[in-house]
């Protein structure tokens, strides 16, 4: 395992309703212009993440994976959105070019899962977290920010994590 820089964070949930409550305290940090980037395999807990994440930002839409349509988009009673993207159907970084996440991102917040199969037209600045499945109900994960915003975020997430 690699030696994680101080602005990484790393966590080990022992249950899904851990992980959405570990979504919700990132969620309430969002802002318009927010760039959270998900990868892991199938059931590693990427959309059990974003329900928490959507919850603490304050969505009042259900939340389900948008494998099939690429996106959902997740309203708040101040108008404000969260674009959820899911780009393990897209074919190539090229496509997800046509989706013009810039624009999204600056509508509201915006979530990727499987952001990996995108990362050439991601914006550099973001926040990447790494899910893996460890257990039935065990899940590691790794949050790293990339860019001064996304420390900060980090940072203060981890205030909220642990206290302090």
């Amino acid at each position: 395992m690699p030696i994680l820089d101080a602005n990484t964070l790393e966590f080990f949930s022992r249950s899904a309703d851990q992980t959405r409550r570990l979504g919700m305290r990132l969620g309430s940090l969002l802002q318009p212009g927010d760039l959270v980037c998900l990868t892991g395999d199938l059931g590693a807990g990427k959309t059990t993440l974003v329900q928490g994440i959507a919850q603490g930002w304050g969505a009042i839409d259900p939340v389900s994976s948008p494998t099939f349509v690429i996106e959902n988009i997740y309203r708040r009673p101040d108008g404000q959105s969260l674009h959820h993207l899911d780009a393990y159907r897209l074919q190539s970084p090229l496509e997800a070019e046509d989706l013009d996440i810039e624009a999204m991102i600056q509508d509201g917040p915006m979530v990727i899962e499987w952001a990996e199969r995108i990362r050439p037209v991601l914006p550099g600045e973001h926040l990447w977290v790494d899910l893996r499945w460890v257990a039935e109900e065990q899940r590691g994960m790794r949050f790293s920010p990339s860019g001064a915003r996304y420390e900060k975020m980090v940072a203060d997430f981890r205030k909220r994590v642990f206290g302090g």
